[in-house]
């Protein structure tokens, strides 16, 4: 009768010694944020590839890629995210005007990047509205300005930070 034993692991140290760990570069491997380092004071001191091609410099590039995308906020946007009244058709008809001229504005701004109703898939009448908005100020003048939410229509609002990282653009 053989049998394999194997000693107890403590997973409870583990995960509460790694759940004080914030992500971020202190997660990043010391011989990689070396090879950043000094890939950044090459190109500081006007180092270019000879072969953009080579396996190096495109492993460089998307290293560049991947640090700007993950450490600048440049890309930040902010989700206006709204809750409608269970009869929002019935009753935003002669708010419908200024709701939308309010969002038309924000997006000839260059402040709204879209909006629309959300809700269920296939749905009939929406839940609720997301708007993307570039910065936190247009997506609460759009709160405060806004008939919907005035008149009753917008029973709830929310305001979420993204970041993005990802993009058709990309």
């Amino acid at each position: 009768d053989i049998s394999c034993h194997r000693p107890p692991f403590d997973y409870t140290l583990r995960r509460s010694s790694l759940s004080n760990i914030a992500p971020g570069p202190s997660m990043i491997h010391p011989a990689t944020r070396t090879a950043f380092a000094l890939f950044a004071a090459r190109q500081a001191a006007g180092f270019v590839p000879l072969a953009a091609t080579s396996a190096t410099a495109a492993a460089a590039a998307a290293a560049r890629r991947s640090i700007s995308s993950t450490t600048s906020l440049a890309a930040t946007q902010y989700l206006l995210k709204y809750d409608y009244i269970p009869d929002v058709l019935e009753k935003r008809g002669p708010h419908r005007e200024g709701h939308l001229d309010l969002a038309k504005r924000f997006i000839a701004e260059g402040r709204c990047l879209s909006g629309g109703p959300t809700g269920p898939q296939n749905m009939e009448v929406p839940t609720g509205a997301l708007f993307i908005f570039t910065d936190y100020e247009a997506a609460m003048a759009m709160i405060a300005s806004d008939p919907y939410v005035s008149h009753g229509i917008v029973t709830g609002h929310s305001i979420e930070e993204w970041n993005v990282v990802v993009s058709k653009d990309d």
